[in-house]
């Protein structure tokens, strides 16, 4: 306590930071860093496989094969904001940086130089001048190794987004729309071994951080609220047997986002790329009654933006498909964040849209879009979003005896009788161990198909306290990507205002300042919450999670720690 108070922060993080690596895992990205940075990487969350299926599948998905999309001009007539003739230009000179086309992947693997190649450049006419001579090196080696070039077996991050239809490649996405993505075609042991390898890639080539050296560092996992019981298992399972941390420590990420601003009550909204969630925390403890799942993000927003410029047909006649081109969706994304903001009357802007076809070189188009305020509304009006279809996974499957993010500490989990004592401890058994749990009625994480305001407004309502209702909707925390939208606070505010039942005594609602990139904050947040927890009491180590597991009936749990993070709070404050 003492040397908290006397303690620099600085000094602290350096202390406490340097083997401490943060893990927030999203759908579309995952943040990942060492406590002591200020700023996480933030790598695309897919792995390209080399495959030899025919025909090839481009992208492992649990797509349906129908989409429904609507009339966007009868959502738009139904929008309370209207179309007005006031038209805003949202060009910007000084995007032209954002208008710049992605190459596409190498998916060769780097080769040295063969001696051929050396000893054909080494008798080269010395007249030639130098940069000719690279020229002509380089294609000597190309033709060389044409026939003898070996494809990359795996690509991850961004790389493996910009690889080629044509290429034999298929992308990987382990987590879609905040849980595993597991199907008939992405079996759980593979979505499971795509976590291992994007992680392990990200630790060794990024942070350079070898295998032979986790053993001297800790994880922190900061996890969306949307995760089930199993599945936050699993990853802690990767965490510590595969990746062999020596410890790790699970937090969720509504409630680091508080940490991460220095805050201790708010209703945290996390806009992420596919799955919006809200929940509600009061003194540093979060409220798990306050949860609710939305499910769309910022990827559903690019969706929005393509259909809305087809409707009014100032898309360029290019095959833009961003189902199967995965290069499509992060021009997309692009521009959506460069130029959609929510703002009343007509957006225009002038961008230049870029056609990525069979490897070829990527062509321009410049061409004016307009409607740019509607697909960020889709934030309040779902329809205008229209969610792919996403069958449910096996929810047996996801049944657990216990809440990992729920005290159950004296809870009395009763013992199957007919299952010996040595069934429970071991890790490493296949799903009948654990669909043998007996099933206990937990929290159910519905997804709610309602708007923004309306969840925001249902959230706060639901804590049941006049006094904390009146903080929280003046407490409003915006994290997540899609918090950097234009226009999106006084919209936010606006709408939860009017959401309110008029028979509620509450008349204010504010939105507050983020002190940290919105993008980031969650992950901020496990930093600080990593290098405050001295004690250690909520840690889980490698040894004793291979060896027991979470043993039923013991009497042990391994906590999350609701109370070690009110704690930490109050040593924040002090």
């Amino acid at each position: 306590m003492d040397y908290l108070k006397t303690v620099v922060p600085s000094q602290l993080i350096a202390e406490r930071g340097s083997n401490l690596v943060v893990i927030n895992p999203g759908s579309a990205n995952i943040r990942i860093g060492l406590a002591q940075h200020d700023t996480p990487l933030n790598i695309p969350h897919c792995i390209a496989r080399r495959t030899s299926q025919v025909p090839k599948r481009n992208v492992v998905d649990q797509i349906a094969s129908l989409m429904k999309i609507p009339f966007l001009d009868e959502e738009v007539a139904n929008n309370s904001f209207p179309r007005k003739m006031g038209r805003v230009d949202a060009f910007n000179q000084q995007n032209s940086r954002k208008d710049v086309a992605f190459s596409w992947t190498n998916v060769y693997e780097k080769e040295p130089m063969p001696s051929t190649a050396l000893e054909s450049s080494s008798s080269m006419n010395h007249g030639i001048i130098k940069e000719s001579m690279g020229q002509h090196r380089n294609t000597d080696i190309k033709e060389l190794n044409s026939s003898e070039r070996k494809f990359r077996e795996f690509i991850c991050g961004e790389e493996a987004l910009r690889v080629s239809p044509t290429e034999p490649y298929c992308i990987h996405r382990p987590i879609r729309r905040g849980h595993l993505n597991i199907s008939q075609h992405y079996p759980m042991q593979q979505v499971l071994e795509d976590l291992y390898a994007i992680w392990d890639w990200i630790l060794t080539e990024k942070l350079h951080i070898p295998r032979s050296e986790r053993n001297l560092y800790s994880a922190i996992l900061v996890l969306p609220e949307s995760f089930d019981n199993r599945e936050i298992k699993e990853m802690l399972s990767i965490v510590l047997r595969d990746l062999r941390f020596a410890s790790a420590v699970v937090h969720q990420e509504g409630l680091a986002a508080v940490f991460g601003n220095g805050l201790s009550t708010a209703c945290v909204v996390n806009m992420g790329a596919q799955v919006t969630s809200v929940i509600c925390v009061e003194d540093g403890v979060a409220l798990p009654n306050t949860e609710k799942t939305l499910p769309f993000g910022g990827e559903d927003i690019s969706r929005c933006l393509l259909w809305t410029q087809r409707h009014h047909q100032t898309w360029p006649q290019i095959r833009t498909d961003i189902l199967t081109k995965a290069m499509d969706l992060l021009m997309l994304n692009r521009i959506k964040e460069s130029y959609c903001e929510i703002k009343e009357g007509e957006i225009d802007a002038v961008a230049v849209v870029h056609s990525y076809e069979d490897g070829m070189p990527p062509g321009s188009h410049k061409t004016r879009l307009i409607a740019l305020n509607v697909p960020p509304m889709g934030l309040f009006y779902p329809k205008l979003l229209v969610p792919d279809v996403y069958p449910p996974p096996p929810r047996s499957w996801f049944n657990d005896y216990e809440d990992m993010l729920e005290d159950t500490w004296h809870t009395d989990f009763p013992r199957r009788s007919d299952i010996s004592d040595n069934f429970y401890p071991g890790i490493n058994v296949g799903l009948p161990m654990w669909e043998s749990y007996p099933v206990l009625t937990t929290k159910p994480k519905k997804e709610e198909k309602i708007g923004l305001a309306e969840a925001v407004t249902s959230s706060i309502l639901s804590t049941g306290r006049i006094d904390l209702q009146r903080k929280l909707f003046c407490s409003i925390q915006l994290i997540g990507g899609v918090a950097l939208t234009g226009g999106l606070i006084p919209a936010v505010e606006e709408r939860v205002l009017h959401a309110i039942p008029s028979n509620e005594a509450i008349d204010m609602v504010e939105v507050l300042q983020s002190r940290t990139n919105p993008t980031y904050v969650s992950w901020k947040g496990g930093a600080v919450l990593g290098i405050l927890d001295f004690g250690r009491d909520a840690w889980i180590h490698r040894e004793d999670w291979i060896r027991n597991g979470i043993h039923i009936g013991s009497g042990r749990k391994y906590k999350d720690s609701y109370f070690l993070q009110a704690q930490a709070m109050c040593y924040i404050n002090s």
